[in-house]
């Protein structure tokens, strides 16, 4: 079967859970041939199987599993056309206290992976003529905030990656874009709320309204669904024309 006959394919990271999940179980549902992609098997696995698609492990720190990952889907569902970057993790402490380690970890699995899958799936989203690359990046992919030093590093960084592939994609048909969300409702955020509670001396209760919300215009969390309508769009024929920009969907924090 050619490209042009058989369905797009997409390989979106970190689908086990939260936006991951809700962008690939978007994509399934607008049609496309979906592997699923998390370091956690058995949720990513049972994710994967509840909405028709198909899992593949990955720990992501690891290069060669990522070339591996984009092999195995391509053997699996016959070509690779759409690549969404989303797994990640957060950590939350001082610069001086920050773990060396985490640091390291965050970049690998934020950065460096993003960038490993990308290259090996180059072939295939240049042959599809119509590939896209679509990083999940952050708010904090633009603006930083104390205590992440990690994590706003990566999302910085995600961007000047997204403009690079933009710009040797574009002849070929490919785009890259990131996009930007404001905090969402998913485990990685819920997550935060002890920290964000410790390291800046409030009650966790007051967390969401004086730290998740303090900058947005609109005082209300994104849901995993919302992000995922805005990947969907931008994997889909119509966003052919938009490459290389970042898609804040972020309640007007980065108006300010």
């Amino acid at each position: 079967m050619s490209d042009q006959q058989r369905p797009r394919v997409a390989l979106i990271t970190g689908a086990a859970s939260g936006i991951g999940r809700a962008v690939a179980r978007r994509l399934q549902e607008d049609g496309l041939r979906t592997c699923w992609l998390d370091v956690d098997a058995d949720a990513g696995r049972a994710a994967a199987e509840a909405a028709g698609g198909t899992f593949v492990h990955a720990d992501l720190a690891d290069p060669a599993q990522c070339r591996a990952a984009v092999d195995a889907t391509v053997e699996t569902l016959g070509g690779l056309d759409v690549l969404v970057n989303v797994a990640g993790f957060q950590h939350l402490d001082p610069i001086d206290a920050f773990p060396d380690a985490t640091w390291d970890a965050m970049l690998a699995v934020m950065v460096s992976a993003p960038h490993h899958l990308t290259k090996r799936a180059w072939p295939w989203l240049i042959r599809s003529g119509q590939g896209r690359v679509i990083h999940l990046g952050s708010a904090h992919s633009l603006v930083a905030s104390p205590y992440k030093v990690g994590y706003v590093t990566a999302k910085h960084a995600l961007v000047g990656h997204m403009k690079a592939v933009a710009l040797e994609g574009g002849p070929h048909g490919l785009t890259c874009n990131l996009v930007a969300p404001a905090y969402v409702r998913t485990p990685l955020v819920e997550r935060q709320i002890e920290a964000q509670a410790r390291t800046r001396g409030i009650a966790a209760t007051e967390v969401e309204e004086r730290v998740f919300l303090e900058a947005t215009a609109i005082k209300r969390l994104l849901e995993p669904e919302d992000v995922a309508a805005l990947v969907a769009y931008l994997a889909s024929d119509a966003a052919w024309g938009v490459t290389g920009s970042v898609q804040s969907i972020d309640l007007g924090w980065t108006a300010r």
